[in-house]
């Protein structure tokens, strides 16, 4: 699905990302982790070509996207903050962005997921930090495409819709969905996740499951098999 060979990024003269391999081939949910600073966000941009580094290889089902656009039609992407235009309405957003795509779209079936009915006719600039996340999330599902990239999705939730979101996810993984995903709350990392990616200073410095990581650090506790990855950082 996406394969990663020797990529370098700098800005300036700080090295982001520093030789960097990754080989994801299988399906499932990935969780892209690592101090600010490390390169998850270069990473991420890099995989949605918003990013060109300097040196390496990005392949998406075996096919470069350097300097292409159209492997874009086959993968969602959900970004951390989403800056809508605040005077749309819900429903003009959502049919913009159908039109822009052209594709095939379940977006009926995600607002009754959301519940988002009440706030079809409502302005975008209107709406709270939860209900534009679930407007954020709708657009990203809608396409139901192959590969989805979530961006920190729990942001602004609340406890009935991250409930919602997690039987969302967990549905695209048994339909046979890749999904990456960066967030700092680490009781959804670990309930989620079949693989952990975690980055120091732009390599991967541990790749495996959450019980690998558990066994490895000596740690029972996830958050503290993080917090032993951090602190090895700074031996």
């Amino acid at each position: 699905m996406v394969s990663i060979k020797d990529l370098h990024k700098k800005f300036g003269s700080q090295v982001v990302l520093n030789g960097l391999d990754l080989n994801i081939q299988e399906k499932g949910i990935i969780a892209v982790l690592g101090p600010n600073g490390s390169g998850k966000t270069t990473l991420i941009k890099s995989i949605l070509g918003m990013v060109v580094p300097e040196k390496g290889e990005i392949e998406i089902n075996g096919k470069s996207i350097l300097n292409k656009w159209n492997y874009r039609q086959e993968l969602d992407y959900l970004p951390q903050i989403a800056n809508f235009p605040g005077n749309l309405r819900v429903q003009e957003l959502i049919t913009m962005i159908k039109d822009l795509r052209g594709k095939t779209a379940r977006d009926k079936q995600l607002i009754d997921f959301f519940g988002l009915h009440p706030y079809l006719d409502k302005k975008l600039n209107k709406l709270s930090g939860g209900t534009r996340q679930k407007v954020n999330l709708l657009l990203c599902y809608m396409f139901d495409s192959p590969l989805i990239i979530l961006d920190e999705p729990t942001s602004g939730l609340d406890p009935l819709s991250l409930l919602r979101l997690r039987e969302l996810i967990r549905t695209e993984k048994e339909r046979g969905k890749t999904i990456l995903i960066t967030s700092h709350i680490m009781n959804f990392v670990e309930e989620m996740s079949d693989r952990i990616v975690f980055l120091l200073e732009g390599k991967i410095y541990f790749d495996g499951t959450v019980n690998e990581l558990k066994t490895s650090t000596g740690k029972f506790d996830f958050e503290h098999a993080i917090a032993q990855l951090l602190s090895e950082e700074n031996v």
